[in-house]
């Protein structure tokens, strides 16, 4: 491979200050301190473009990104006035998690919603994660909601960070248009109250099947923590609980796939509905 030129401006120390200040974004501390994420990969990147997202920079290595379209989304954004850092191969995979780097990544701002933005609107429902821990699951949900055209997810309690690089490329750039919120169970039962959500919560000592049970707008759809589901005190929150039937030995489905699983049984019974009001 014949060595290219040291481009003016071109990063190559992977120990600058400019590469530890992203590097620190690997860890929640890192993030949360300066607000800020990292997005890898020209689709991620594009997703943020389109999405309108707060870019604060753009990581670019030169030798990596051939791509045209990735070219023309760096260009619109220098265009822009977007700040734009070149580094090198080397630099570039010290920050990057994949095995295969594309050369093109973005510092982005977080965006979180609060509790007083969820109101009833067009959208499908909304969703509430009990706990969840696996950055890989939420990132996941939060791209079946968009998906199924649900309008957010709702924190509850202490979860892992929806900006974590795991959960941003599982999200494969929903985290980009679905909005998250922070909440406490006092804070969401006096909401509840509030607002007038209906609560549909799951479990699988539920008496009713989730294809039995009526979703009614408005919606939140209650989801329990990987390991222990729903707690006594959010159980009394809910107006109902449903149930997904299981035959083989496992005891429990993936927090993600379950919430995928009634996510669209409420999207097929909005879209019967809506076809039977066009009638």
């Amino acid at each position: 491979m014949v060595n290219e030129p040291v481009r003016s401006g071109l990063v190559s120390n992977v120990h600058s200050a400019a590469v530890k200040k992203i590097r620190s974004l690997r860890h929640r501390k890192g993030r949360e301190e300066g607000g800020l994420f990292f997005a890898e990969g020209i689709h991620i990147v594009a997703e943020a473009v389109q999405a309108g997202a707060a870019i604060v920079q753009l990581v670019v290595a030169p030798s990596l990104l051939i791509s045209r379209f990735a070219l023309e989304v760096v260009e619109s954004r220098r265009r822009a006035g977007v700040a734009c850092l070149e580094v090198s191969e080397e630099v570039f995979k010290s920050l990057s998690a994949k095995e295969h780097p594309q050369g093109l990544a973005a510092v982005v701002r977080q965006h979180w919603s609060t509790l007083a933005d969820v109101r009833y609107g067009s959208e499908l429902c909304w969703v509430a994660l009990s706990g969840v821990q696996d950055p890989g699951n939420l990132g996941t949900i939060l791209r079946t909601c968009d998906a199924a055209g649900a309008a957010g997810v709702i924190l509850v309690g202490h979860t892992t960070d929806p900006y974590d690089a795991e959960a941003v490329r599982a999200s494969m750039g929903a985290i980009f248009s679905q909005r998250v919120v922070r909440a406490g169970l006092p804070q969401l039962a006096a909401w509840k109250e509030m607002q007038g959500f209906q609560i549909v919560g799951t479990s699988g000592a539920a008496p009713t099947d989730y294809r039995a049970a009526v979703y009614p707008p408005p919606l939140l759809l209650w989801m329990g923590s990987e390991q222990h589901g729903l707690s006594p005190g959010e159980m009394a929150l809910c107006d109902a609980t449903v149930r997904i039937p299981m035959v083989g030995r496992g005891d429990s489905l993936n927090l993600a796939v379950a919430t995928g699983v009634v996510l669209y049984e409420i999207f097929n019974q909005r879209r019967a509905t809506d076809a039977v009001i066009q009638v």
